[in-house]
């Protein structure tokens, strides 16, 4: 488990990634988004359904014990953040749409995240069960930092780009930072896990990626817009389910459900890395074709 310290150093840091997510938007996205019912559709569905039920039969396939259950549940639901933003950016995706669904998972966060965690938790036992309202707490009192980042951008947008990146960048060293703090310490829990918990915690994200992609394609989004979606649907706010995790166990509990969780946060990182090589590679092969057909497209009187 992570110390006193480490615990309240992680609650600091996400509530910098949050005032970085909020950093990136504007009151006028909330707006845009509820003009584009397509996008805002696209977010609720990938977001509080494909996903949640993705953790779910994960968990119920691998017959996972209910303390790693409860914690691919609980990443399961969880929304995305600005690090699926960074990673469409750097994969060509369409950045717009990343951030459009980053506006509507977070608008809806504090309802839709306990009542889908509550729904597929219900025949889990009571000692492992996450209280929905304890999530609802820790995400309504991290919204605060969210609109002090769109106010900040409200008042000066170069301010706002910084503090965006910084809470971006944030969320990965997070990450790292549970890796080169909790790992070692936890060596030989890692050696001992089974390989179906391993399993569960990387195939949330990659299979993610999957059905992602193919509900893009299922809606006729083109080629491009899916792979945003795709990336936007396999990544997770891991350090939200890490800080979840600690405010609501403790002891030897809280280790067992953090387990999942933490490899989450881990391989997550490795994957996404990997699928955005990818998906550049594609997003600039197809880039390079249209312009070639342009050179070579006869010109008109």
């Amino acid at each position: 488990m992570l110390s006193e310290t480490e615990t309240r150093l992680l609650s600091v840091m996400m509530v910098v990634i949050m005032l970085g997510m909020g950093a990136s938007l504007t009151f006028k996205d909330f707006a845009i988004a509820l003009r584009k019912p397509a996008g805002v559709a696209i977010g609720l569905v990938t977001t509080y359904v494909l996903t949640p039920l993705l953790g779910f039969t994960l968990a119920m396939v691998l017959q996972l014990p209910p303390a790693y259950a409860v914690g691919l549940i609980l990443m399961a639901c969880l929304p995305g953040g600005t690090t699926s933003n960074i990673f469409n950016y750097f994969s060509k995706g369409v950045l717009s749409l990343s951030i459009l669904m980053t506006v509507v998972s977070t608008l809806f966060a504090v309802v839709l995240v306990p009542l889908a965690l509550g729904l597929l938790t219900a025949g889990i036992e009571g000692e492992w069960k996450i209280p929905p309202a304890n999530v609802a707490q820790v995400l309504f009192v991290l919204l605060v930092p969210t609109v002090i980042g769109m106010l900040l951008r409200r008042w000066n947008a170069n301010v706002a780009g910084v503090v965006e990146l910084v809470g971006g960048v944030m969320g990965i060293l997070v990450i790292v930072f549970l890796v080169v703090s909790w790992v070692p310490r936890n060596h030989q829990l890692l050696a001992s896990t089974p390989w179906p918990v391993y399993v569960g915690a990387i195939g949330l994200g990659v299979v993610g990626f999957g059905i992602g992609y193919a509900f893009a394609r299922l809606v006729r989004q083109d080629r491009r817009r899916a792979r945003t979606i795709a990336l936007e649907t396999g990544i997770q706010n891991g350090p939200l389910g890490v800080l979840i995790v600690l405010l609501t166990f403790s002891g030897p509990q809280q280790q067992d459900v953090l387990l999942i969780p933490v490899l989450y946060s881990l391989f997550i990182v490795l994957t996404s890395s990997l699928v955005t090589v990818w998906f550049r590679r594609i997003t600039t092969r197809e880039e390079l074709a249209r312009d070639a057909a342009k050179i070579g497209a006869p010109a008109t009187a």
